[in-house]
């Protein structure tokens, strides 16, 4: 039987005593609820059709759950109640959705002015774009890092739905929920988190087009130093069939790399 030291059961979690409703959506929100989860916050998923919702979200670690239908009544009831003793709303519905349920942030901060309500949109709630449906290869292509992913002559590839996502939406998305909180143990008031995927992965890139100057990414797509431009920094089929990767960036380990 496995037992806590002392010393770590002493210890609270960060998010210990928070608690969270995470309203069941696809990747990136079940991955900001998980990270809150991994923190110590009480998560509780709360799920449309419960058992698609749990066949599918691999990012479960650490929740409980409960099913409501919010379009009807009952269940539009039931979530606000939930939410009058919540923490954290994460909400990745499509814009206008909870509006239109009678969900939206003018409602549930008005009954729970402490609440943290997190937007998790892939084009945030205003711009043109914000009613619009897409995916990550979208979102990517929107922020112009996709124009940076890619080998030289061929078309730009997308890597898996890791970038926007997952890192430009769910860990940002999460950031800001506990920047959110930070803030509110001074002010004592909630506020609104509009998450938008394109900014979020724009965020991630800005390295790319600040260091343009640099010399780093100044040439066209996979011509430059770590895109696959150069011999010391890249991937190569070894004689087992399997690939190894390279990066020897300074002059002293591409040394090593070539006496190799």
């Amino acid at each position: 039987m496995y037992r806590r030291s002392p010393a770590v059961s002493a210890v609270a979690m960060a998010l210990s005593g928070v608690r969270v409703l995470e309203l069941a959506g696809l990747a990136p929100a079940p991955l900001c609820g998980m990270i809150l989860a991994d923190f110590g916050a009480q998560v509780v998923r709360v799920d449309r059709l419960s058992q698609y919702t749990v066949a599918t979200d691999v990012q479960a670690r650490g929740k409980r759950s409960l099913s409501l239908n919010l379009k009807r009544p009952q269940g539009a009831a039931a979530l606000r109640r939930l939410c009058g003793g919540a923490d954290v709303l994460i909400e990745p519905f499509r814009h206008g959705v909870m509006e239109k349920l009678g969900l939206g942030p003018d409602v549930l901060l008005r009954e729970n002015p402490r609440l943290i309500y997190a937007r998790l949109t892939g084009f945030g709630q205003t711009g043109k774009y914000a009613k619009s449906a897409g995916h990550d290869i979208n979102y990517l292509a929107l922020s112009g890092v996709l124009s940076k992913l890619g080998r030289k002559n061929e078309n730009p590839c997308a890597p898996l739905n890791i970038l926007a996502d997952f890192a430009g939406g769910g860990v940002m998305c999460a950031m800001g929920i506990v920047i959110a909180l930070f803030e509110r143990a001074r002010s004592g008031r909630g506020q609104v988190i509009d998450a938008s995927m394109v900014e979020g992965v724009a965020y991630l890139s800005s390295f790319l087009w600040k260091s343009q100057n640099l010399g780093l990414w100044s040439q066209p797509q996979g011509e430059n130093m770590i895109d696959g431009g150069a011999p010391f920094y890249e991937t190569y089929r070894t004689s087992d069939g399997k690939f190894m990767a390279v990066g020897a960036l300074e002059p002293q380990f591409y040394e090593q790399l070539i006496k190799g």
